[in-house]
């Protein structure tokens, strides 16, 4: 199996996995009202939260082998997962806008994987370039969620730019630790491994915080925005490059257009019906099994 194949089937496996922490996430949001503080007391939401922790060891998996401009768009298939998964769970059957926007979102990415096919990654973020990158991520976290935003896109966006820069330094500490070329615990990688763990951590608490107003605009809204920061970092500092020149840079565009389009289609039509039942004081949560 090719670099690239590896990467895409450590990406799939990735996206149920994360799907399925969305899904519980938003659960517990909708049902509990319930804030970050009080949801560490919750075995659900630590179940959640594990899940979200194997996702993340596969998707790191997947940077090993997997350029940033491949292995991030499939995030997208995160929220064509979450699709079925939230239908499942409120006991309803997908709807044909549903699986019109599933379909325009793989063909977007169909687009997406024939341009960004490279070879396994072998260039690294310095110190400096981490450091830089991490501060201007801080800032503009800083601002989307500040002090008396409304839960909802703002915070959304802000994980998925935190987590699609955790990604990006993750890529970092992986190939940094694999090459066999340096110490293993250098300062680069300890420092850089530790502004991974805020990041995610950041992600995910702030993904929480949006998933309160429902799980479709938010998931959309950290489906898209988490490829765009960690492509950006890879076009810009780690010298990836879209495949077939200016023809592939068309296909690429035209593909990111078709993913978006998939992506706002599932977004409005996964708003109509309740992802869950509320549940009264005393009972807990209990995610659905197929």
């Amino acid at each position: 199996m090719t670099a690239t194949l590896l990467a895409v089937a450590l990406s799939l496996v990735s996206a149920v996995a994360y799907a399925a922490a969305a899904v519980a996430q938003e659960r517990l949001a909708a049902t509990s009202g319930a804030g970050v503080l009080r949801l560490l007391g919750t075995g659900a939401w630590w179940w959640s939260v594990g899940l979200n922790a194997a996702a993340a060891l596969l998707h790191v998996a997947a940077l090993k082998y997997g350029p940033l401009t491949l292995v991030q768009p499939l995030g997208a298939l995160t929220l064509v997962a979450a699709v079925p998964l939230g239908a499942r769970v409120a006991g309803r059957h997908v709807t044909a806008g549903e699986w019109r926007g599933t379909a325009l979102t793989l063909a977007g990415l169909g687009a997406l994987l024939v341009t960004a096919s490279g070879p396994a990654p072998d260039d690294t973020l310095s110190l400096p370039e981490a450091l830089g990158v991490a501060a201007v991520t801080a800032a503009l976290i800083g601002v989307l969620s500040r002090r008396g935003a409304k839960p909802g896109l703002r915070h959304a966006t802000a994980s998925g730019v935190a987590s699609g820069v955790a990604s990006a330094l993750t890529q970092t500490v992986t190939v940094a630790v694999t090459d066999r070329t340096g110490p293993l615990l250098d300062v680069r990688v300890i420092a850089v491994a530790l502004l991974v763990a805020a990041f995610a951590a950041g992600g995910l608490l702030l993904s929480q915080t949006a998933y309160r107003g429902g799980l479709g605009a938010p998931l959309a809204m950290v489906t898209l925005t988490n490829p765009v920061a960690a492509s950006v970092i890879g076009l810009m500092l780690l010298g990836e490059r879209l495949q077939g020149g200016a023809a592939g840079w068309g296909l690429a565009a035209a593909g990111a257009i078709l993913a978006t389009g998939g992506v706002m289609l599932l977004t409005h039509t996964s708003q109509a019906p309740p992802a869950f039942e509320a549940r009264g004081p005393g009972q807990s949560p209990v995610t659905a099994t197929p």
